[in-house]
Order: C-alpha cells, then structure tokens, then sequence
C-alpha cells in the first residue's frame, strides 16, 4: 500500500508494517499503461468535488463529502491535474500522483490547515483468509495529534483494553493490523490518555477476507476526530462525530466558588468538568454527546444550566462564568484549537471576563498589539491569531493586555499565568494559547494557557 500527500507541509510516515506493502501486488483494473483511480472527499468544506486528470478528464465527478466515486482509467504517462468544485470548475488541489500501470488507486481529498490537502492510496493488498481480516489506520488529522486505536469486541472494556495502534501521528500510516472479521466498537483517543476519547464509533463491520482502511480527519475543533471506513476497492463508510469538548473557566471577580458537571444521556453519566474552586481557575476539556447532554455551574451553591443546543459536534467550547459577585453569568464561547497555517507560528487569543460591562481588552504581543484582539467585549473571545515564532531563542517575548478599567492606565503584564510586572513569556512554535484577564478594577486576573 501506498499513500502520498501534495501541497502538506507534513510527510506521510510509514511504519516497518506498511513498508512491506509499497511494491506488494494484487488485483487492479486496466492495462499496463493505465491505471484506476477514484477519490473519496472527506473534506469539511466541499460539499461536491471532481477529480480531473490527463488531458482534462474527469476521473470521479460530484464526490459529495463521506462518499467515494467510480473508477477512472488514468494514463500513467499523464497523470496530472486538478481537484476541483463540481459545476463551477474551480480548482481547489493541484495533483500530480505517480501511477503503476493495472493497479487501483482512490484520491483522499481531506482539509488540514485551512486547506483542501490529498493522500493517494494504493489498493493493491492480498486478501487475508476466511474468517480474517485486514485493517490500517491513516491519521489524516494533524491538528489533533497523534492517536491511539481500539478494536473492542462485544467482551472488551476500553478501561482495559490494549490498543491495536499506538501513538499514530498525524499525517502517519500505522501499518495493517490482521484481525479476526467481525462487527467491532472503534474508539480513538489522545495517545497514552484513554478519557481522552477523539471518536467512539459503536459498530463498525470488518468483513471475512476485507481490506479496510480507517481514515481519521479533522473537525472544526481542531481536537476531534471523524473517521471513514474504505474497503479496498470497495465501499466507503463515514462516521460523523457526535462528540463535543467542553472546558470550564471560573473567572469571577471576588472569591466565590464555582464548580461544574455535564450530564449525558445518551452514556446515562454525569461527569465533574470542574472541581469546586476560586477564580481564576479553568478546568481541562471534557467530552459528552453533543445534544444529548446539560453543563450544570454551580456558583456558591447556585446552579445555572446550559442545555445541548449550546454546544455543537465536533466541536470546543469554553464556558466562561464571569461577572461581579450576585450578578455573575455564564456564556459558552466557541474555540478553535486547530494548529496554526503556517509551520512554526502559534496561535494565540483573548479572553475577556472582566466584571466591568463596559471594560473592553486588547492583547499585546512583543510591543503590537494583536489585530483579532483590539477592544475585546467582556464576556467574549477573540478570533485566534496565528502569529509569528516568538520563542527568540528561548528569551521570550512580552504578552501584554491593556484595558480601560485600569485606573492609572498601566497595562496588565501576562507571565508565567499571572498579571505581574514586565516581562518576557516563551511562546513556543506551533502552540495554540490563551491569554485570560477576569475581575474587577480593584482585583484584575490574568492568565496564560497554553491549549495544545
């Protein structure tokens, strides 16, 4: 098997187990000089793709996302060309895939970074025996990370349960794992970290003498996961994540105690996101079904609750609970946690929790202030920036917020997860930051979280 990506700054790694299977023969389709080729769009953002090769053919034409398209005969000989939107002919992907004539081959079209990326795949492997099947995993998420895979039967627990794939990083095949066929429970997590869970998929059927490919690609959060299941020359099966992360910020003015839970219905569980606790303080990220679950807050004791139409699949949020004591509120804001566009910036946005309704924020770094985070509402976020590379050797740089509310006018200086006196904080490349400032002009907070 074989797959290559264009226009990614991420190589694709194979395992030992993979590179065993680049010069493997099998079934294929077409004559010497041609070759087979279809494309699967996978994409969040096309909703219909053609794949168009050689002297302007359309191989695959009105792939909508989560399908795969018919077979083309391409010449090998001239094999370049675009990937484009059905009807309007714009091209979204320059491709220039390198064929072996007779052999099967689908186009992966994904998004990563903000854009369209492809991933050839070769569908050339010998079918394992009766009763057996063939499974390989292929992270194209590299916003969420490396990964690890579970394969659970009707028996398995994924509290004890050993992973069939581990520490699968993103833009990376895993190799072909053989495996007796079957109906199976597919769970993704963080690598190392099973609560971490990036996709759960409760049935996924891997046929007697089946060659399946799991294909992992980006959500909108950055953090999550949806999966397709592509049988070697054969159907494609996606699996949309219902999940949703939730993370919660108690950045009260004053000392009162906040905590919070999320009750899901559909798992029947009630999980603690965060313990109770004085401001400033945010929790890590918790998952639930997304629509089938409430955030409960409790302030002093009070609660207030946030329903699942708040919060949408695939997607992060932050539920800021900010305000001055006996009128506090409760807003969930929507994160982007995807890396930066660019290889070696970092990401980085504002908070603004501040009591004050009329105390706008700006966030400053290394003496310019951030475009996305000028006057900054309270009780809102900033779009996240994507900034140059301010590790400077490891001398850092000042991360700054000024405000309003401030009486002399000094600005609010962020280091090392305080408001403190000037001085440098080290950004470190491809981080994805927080910069939080909660409370009132007699007691002003400031954090610096780094997300991922």
């Amino acid at each position: 098997m074989r797959f290559t990506p264009w226009a990614t700054r991420l190589a694709l790694t194979l395992g030992l187990s993979a590179t065993a299977f680049l010069t493997a023969c099998g079934s294929g389709g077409g004559d010497g000089d041609s070759a087979q080729v279809r494309l699967l769009n996978v994409t969040l953002t096309q909703p219909s793709l053609d794949l168009v090769l050689g002297d302007n053919q359309s191989v695959s034409s009105k792939v909508t996302p989560g399908t795969v398209g018919s077979y083309g005969s391409v010449k090998t000989s001239n094999s370049s060309g675009n990937l484009v939107t059905s009807g309007s002919g714009t091209s979204v992907a320059a491709v220039a895939p390198t064929l072996t004539g007779g052999t099967n081959y689908t186009l992966i079209a994904y998004n990563s970074a903000g854009l369209v990326r492809t991933s050839l795949l070769q569908e050339n492997q010998d079918a394992p025996a009766s009763g057996k099947a063939k499974l390989l995993v292929l992270n194209l998420a590299p916003d969420a990370g490396p990964m690890d895979v579970y394969v659970l039967g009707a028996g398995d627990s994924p509290d004890t349960a050993s992973p069939v794939v581990v520490n699968n990083a993103g833009g990376g095949g895993a190799g072909y794992t053989q495996l007796n066929s079957g109906t199976f429970r597919i769970r993704v997590t963080g690598t190392g970290v099973r609560s971490d869970v990036r996709l759960d998929v409760p049935a996924v059927t891997l046929d007697s003498a089946s060659t399946n490919t799991l294909i992992l690609t980006n959500t909108t959060s950055g953090s999550l996961v949806t999966g397709t299941q592509l049988v070697q020359q054969g159907k494609a099966t996606y699996f949309a994540n219902p999940l949703t992360r939730v993370r919660v910020l108690n950045g009260l003015a004053g000392t009162p105690t906040v905590s919070a839970t999320v009750s899901d219905t559909t798992t029947s569980t009630t999980t603690t996101i965060l313990a109770p606790s004085r401001p400033l303080n945010m929790s890590s990220y918790a998952t639930f079904t997304a629509g089938a679950g409430t955030v409960t807050v409790l302030i002093d004791g009070s609660p207030q609750t946030l329903t699942a139409t708040n919060f949408v699949a695939g997607q992060d949020y932050t539920v800021l609970v900010w305000g001055p004591v006996g009128a506090a509120q409760v807003k969930a804001l929507k994160d982007d946690n995807t890396l930066p566009s660019v290889n070696g910036n970092v990401k980085i946005r504002l908070i603004n929790g501040l009591s004050d309704p009329s105390a706008t924020a700006t966030l400053n770094v290394n003496s310019q202030d951030v475009q996305s985070a000028i006057n900054v509402v309270t009780g809102n976020t900033s779009d996240p920036f994507s900034s140059a590379n301010y590790a400077n050797g490891g001398n850092g740089v000042p991360v700054v917020v000024t405000s309003p509310i401030t009486q002399t006018g000094d600005p609010l200086w962020v280091q090392s997860g305080t408001v403190t006196s000037p001085g440098n904080t080290v950004l470190q490349a491809n981080g994805v930051y927080t910069v939080v400032v909660t409370g009132d002009p007699a007691s002003v907070r400031g954090r610096l979280y780094k997300d991922r």
